[in-house]
Formats: structure tokens, C-alpha cells, sequence
């Protein structure tokens, strides 16, 4: 009988890559705390942060002949690549919760459900209710889009009458078509949607590869010794898009070993001999105690400590449309 990988456990739970970081004792979460600590965050963003969504539809028709990316928020970005619309993480509704429970979203989606163009693929890292949005699920126009989930989440599509449904390991690929392929990869993180549910689904990132590009598009995770073998087997990344917000859980504990603080989200790229980074997972919800808008001001300010060039490394605003032409060049 073949060996069961590291990540696979007895119980059928999974867990992080070897050599990943664990818990100490140190954690000492408190609900009451952060909901109060958390409150007290200015959820105010500049007012030039957020594309007006008029622009946006003219943006997307703009560069419709294109290959481009664009922000929707949080985690939920659109990828065009050819003829292949990819959607990540889609998260449209007000909460990040079940019913009205959870973080409510402080920027609005740069676009409704029903003003997004035809989905051909969906991408979902992990079952976290800031990223696995049953409501949006529920409600997605595109039923008949290819669906890839990390092991044990299909079912939450299937039973939403999704009809190409593909469930995939660490290291599983798909070929979608001549000039796309998408692998996924290992990731330091964890699952859970309730309280009997712990890592009993797997997370993981995505590798999309196109036409000799190559974008890493990241689940929520911390650092770990993985990114190193990543980058050797899969580098070097032409896009890195990584979470660059929660992080700051202090004084219940140092930090969160499960998201990278925007320094660590650099360290992740430079494992992976990635040319360019995006940051992502900030200016949507509060899921931690710092401020808002921190995250990108520390992810570009110590770009040069990583080995990149301060073009290399950026953010969008919430709706910005760039074409995937611009992004990868050095002009």
C-alpha cells in the first residue's frame, strides 16, 4: 500500500507541510476581547481607494481584448487569460459569517454578481467564511464553471447544482486548455466552519500557468520552509498574489503564524524567485487589530529589504483594472 503523504493524518484530518510553524502556549485568544478590540479600528479608507464601478465596467470592457486582473476585493480577484475568466475566493456578501454573524465587510465588492463577465473557472483555497461565501455560492450566475477546491469541499458545490467539480490534492494539476494549466500547491494554514470541523477539508495554493507565465496566487497563509521548495521546483513566479493583512493579534498573542505579516508576504516571494508581488487580503474586512490601512504601506515601504525593486511590488485599489501586460513589464 502506497504511503500516505506528510499532510495526509490517520484521522483523515490534514495538516501543514514539515517544518511549518506550530501554536506555543502563548495563545490566548478571547472572543469578548478582539470583538471589542476590533470595534474600536477607523474602518475610513481614502477616498480615491475605491474605483467608482461605473469606471470598472468600462474598465473590463476597455481591456475585454486583453489578458488583465482585477481587484474585487479581500481575496476575490478576476483573471483573464485568453478566453478563460477566472474568479478566486468569491466573497459578494455583507458578512463574513454564517447568516449575519462574522466581520462585516467595511468596502463594498467592485461589482455586484450579476454585473461579473462569464466565470470559466473558479478557484477556492479553503473553507474559511472569508473566503468559502455559501451565499455567493448559492447565488453564482455561472453554475456550468469548471470548480477546483482543495480534498473534502465539493460538496458544497455539487449539492448547489455546480456540474464540473474537481477536488484536488497538494500537487494535483489540471490542464484546462493548451495554454492554461493550474497546479495546487501546499500552503501554511488550516480549516474550519464550525466546531467539529477542524482541518478536516484541505487549503492550499494555486500555480497558473499560461502561455510561459507563471502566477502563484496564494491562500491565506503564514511563512513556512515550504515556499523555499516551492520556489526551486516551481520558480521563478512571474505574479505573486499573497495575503498581507491579519496579522496583528496582540496582546492575546504575538501574531498569527497562519497569515503573513506584509514583511513575511515578501519573504514568501522572495522563496519563490518571484518577479513581481501583488498584495492582497487587506481593505475589506477587519480580522485583526491593524489599522486598515497599514498593510500596504509596510508591504511596499520594505520591498528593497526583500531584494525587490519598488516597482515590483504593489497593490490595487478595490476595482482597479490592469492589463496583465502592464503588470508583468519593468517600463
Amino acid at each position: 500500500m502506497d504511503k500516505k503523504p506528510y499532510h495526509h493524518l490517520p484521522d483523515g484530518t490534514f495538516r501543514n507541510p514539515e517544518g511549518s510553524p506550530v501554536h506555543t502556549s502563548k495563545v490566548n485568544f478571547s472572543y469578548r476581547f478582539f470583538k471589542k478590540k476590533t470595534n474600536e479600528i477607523d474602518r475610513n479608507v481614502p477616498s480615491d481607494f475605491i474605483v467608482d464601478k461605473q469606471t470598472v465596467l468600462e474598465d473590463l470592457n476597455k481591456h475585454k481584448s486583453e489578458d488583465y486582473i482585477v481587484w474585487i476585493g479581500h481575496a476575490t480577484y478576476l483573471i483573464k487569460l485568453g478566453k478563460t475568466t477566472i474568479i478566486t475566493d468569491p466573497v459578494f456578501s455583507k458578512n463574513a459569517g454564517p447568516l449575519i454573524f462574522g466581520p462585516k465587510r467595511f468596502t463594498k465588492p467592485a461589482l455586484n454578481l450579476d454585473e461579473l463577465p462569464k466565470i470559466d473557472l473558479f478557484l477556492l483555497t479553503h473553507n474559511h467564511y472569508d473566503h468559502q461565501d455559501m451565499k455567493t455560492i448559492k447565488k453564482f450566475p455561472y453554475k456550468n464553471t469548471k470548480v477546483l477546491v482543495p480534498l473534502n469541499l465539493g460538496k458544497y458545490f455539487t449539492k448547489n447544482n455546480y456540474n464540473d467539480v474537481n477536488e484536488l490534492d497538494w500537487y494535483d494539476c489540471v490542464v484546462i486548455n493548451e495554454n492554461l494549466k493550474v497546479t495546487f500547491l501546499p500552503a501554511v494554514h488550516w480549516s474550519k466552519r464550525s466546531l467539529t470541523d477542524t482541518n478536516k477539508t484541505l487549503w492550499g495554493n494555486f500555480l497558473i500557468e499560461y502561455k510561459n507565465k507563471k502566477i502563484l496566487f496564494a491562500c491565506d497563509t503564514g511563512y513556512g520552509n515550504i515556499y523555499k521548495e516551492l520556489g526551486e521546483k516551481f520558480g521563478p513566479i512571474d505574479l505573486t498574489m499573497i495575503n498581507i493583512g491579519a496579522y496583528d493579534f496582540k496582546p492575546m498573542f504575538d501574531k498569527s503564524i497562519y497569515h503573513t505579516t506584509p514583511e513575511e508576504a515578501l519573504n514568501v516571494a522572495k522563496d519563490l524567485k518571484s518577479k513581481k508581488v501583488l498584495g492582497m487580503h487587506w481593505g475589506t474586512f477587519v480580522l485583526s487589530f491593524e489599522p486598515i490601512m497599514e498593510p500596504p504601506k509596510r508591504f511596499k515601504e520594505n520591498a528593497e529589504n526583500y531584494g525587490f525593486r519598488k516597482n515590483e511590488v504593489f497593490t490595487f485599489k478595490i476595482g482597479e483594472v490592469s492589463s496583465l501586460k502592464k503588470l508583468l513589464s519593468y517600463s
